[in-house]
C-alpha cells in the first residue's frame, strides 16, 4: 500500500508492511453464502446466520452419469454431466435421524485431495439434479455444505436453478418474497478427508464479520455423545 509519502513495504524503504487484500469469497475456496447472493436486496449472511452448533449428518455419495437418470437439470442435462441425484440422496439419507438434519454435509467420490487445488475449469464437477434439490427442501435442511464448488453446473446460462429451489426463489427471478427462506446457507467447496466417518456431528461454521452475502469459511464437526 502506498499513499502520499507512506509506503507500506519494507522492500522499498517504508517503516512497516502495510498489505492490501481483495476477497472474491466465491471464488477464493472454502465460503458461506446467504439468499443474498442471487437476490436485488442486500442480504447479508453476518445479519442472518446466528448458529453455533449445527446438528448434522455427514453422507458420502458418489454422483451418476446423466444418461442413466431420469433426474432433470435447467439447462438441459449434457450427456458428459455427472449429477447427485433424488434417488442417491434417498438411499443415502433413508435411515438417518431428521434431528440430525438441520445441516446436511455432502462429500463426493472419488474423494480426492486434489479437490483443494484442482481447476474446475477444466476439470467439469458433478452438480445437484432438480429433484435432488427439492428433495433436499423437503428435509427443510438449513445448512447444506457440499464438496464442489457449486450446487449448479460451472456454465448454466447464470440461472443458479439449484440455489433457487433451496432458498424459494423463482426461477428467473432475483425478488425476496414471503416464503423465501432467508435463514438458510449454503457452503461451497469444503473438503471432508476420508479418516472422518459418515454419521452424525455437530457443525461450528466460522465466518468473519464481513458485511457481504458470503464469506470465507472455516468447519469444523464435532462428534457428540449419543445416550
Amino acid at each position: 500500500m502506498g499513499s502520499g509519502g507512506f509506503i507500506g513495504d519494507t522492500r522499498r524503504g517504508g517503516s512497516c508492511n502495510v498489505e492490501e487484500y481483495r476477497l472474491i469469497p466465491h471464488c477464493n475456496g472454502t465460503h458461506t453464502e446467504c439468499v443474498g447472493h442471487i437476490s436485488d436486496e442486500r442480504v447479508s449472511l453476518q445479519h442472518i446466520f446466528k448458529n453455533c452448533l449445527i446438528p448434522a449428518t455427514l453422507t458420502t455419495v458418489r454422483p451418476e452419469n446423466a444418461q442413466n437418470t431420469k433426474d432433470s437439470y435447467v439447462p438441459d442435462k449434457q450427456n458428459e454431466d455427472d449429477l447427485i441425484t433424488r434417488n442417491i440422496l434417498q438411499q443415502a439419507l433413508q435411515t438417518k435421524p431428521p434431528a440430525f438434519l438441520r445441516g446436511l454435509i455432502i462429500r463426493t467420490l472419488p474423494n480426492e485431495a486434489s479437490k483443494t487445488t484442482r481447476i474446475y475449469t477444466q476439470n467439469p464437477p458433478p452438480f445437484f439434479s432438480l429433484e435432488a434439490m427439492k428433495f433436499i427442501d423437503q428435509l427443510n435442511v438449513q445448512h447444506l455444505l457440499v464438496d464442489i464448488p457449486s450446487l449448479d453446473r460451472t456454465f448454466d446460462e447464470g440461472m443458479l436453478n439449484a440455489h433457487r429451489i433451496f432458498w424459494n426463489i423463482p426461477r428467473e427471478s432475483n425478488k425476496i418474497g414471503d416464503h423465501t427462506h432467508l435463514h438458510k446457507t449454503i457452503t461451497e467447496m469444503i473438503y471432508v478427508p476420508d479418516k472422518i466417518a459418515d454419521g452424525q456431528y455437530l457443525v461450528n461454521i466460522q465466518i468473519p464479520d464481513i458485511v457481504a452475502d458470503a464469506a470465507p469459511s472455516r468447519i469444523f464437526l464435532f462428534k457428540p455423545i449419543l445416550k
